[in-house]
């Protein structure tokens, strides 16, 4: 059903002709939830942090060996973060181009140290408590600790890093 005030697809008139020509809308119409910018990039920001926190998790198993539980989390967090603020930059608030990326990249950081704190003291806890826990324990508690983390960063990307482009 049509709105009478922004049909979907308008009539135009060709210059010197009486033949109307269908053209798609200048700008997208979302519905339902989906018209809500904020949902548009938490949906988008979820899919690139399932890729981040896949990839963060695998650095984590790949280097805990060597170089311990702490440092291991910090690597993998760092690598990915950075990945991380690229991607979101990119896909979730879609910023194109060279403008501000050191800015960026620098407040990223902010959020990096964050998450390092939220998910380094999870894991201080969880060897306070248990200190034989295993590889196992220490992903699960890494993942469940980056589930807050990752919502202080979505925050602070949005209305902070990237507020630029909130509605988009």
């Amino acid at each position: 059903m049509e709105s009478p005030a922004a049909p979907a697809v308008p009539l135009t008139q060709q210059s010197g002709s009486d033949t109307a020509v269908r053209r798609p809308p200048a700008t997208k119409h979302y519905r339902g939830i989906l018209r809500f910018p904020a949902v548009r990039q938490l949906l988008r920001f979820t899919g690139v942090g399932i890729v981040c926190t896949v990839t963060s998790l695998a650095l984590y198993a790949l280097l805990r060996p060597w170089l311990g539980p702490q440092l291991a989390n910090a690597a993998a967090l760092i690598i990915t973060s950075v990945m991380n603020t690229a991607l979101n930059r990119r896909l979730t608030f879609k910023i194109s181009g060279r403008g501000k990326v050191a800015r960026d990249h620098l407040s990223g950081l902010v959020v990096i140290v964050i998450a390092l704190v939220i998910t380094g003291g999870s894991l201080g806890v969880l060897h306070w408590l248990n200190p034989e826990a295993t590889m196992s324990d220490e992903l699960w508690t890494t993942t469940l600790s980056g589930f807050l983390a990752t919502a202080v960063r979505f925050a602070l990307l949005r209305h902070w890093i990237f507020r630029r482009a909130r509605h988009r």
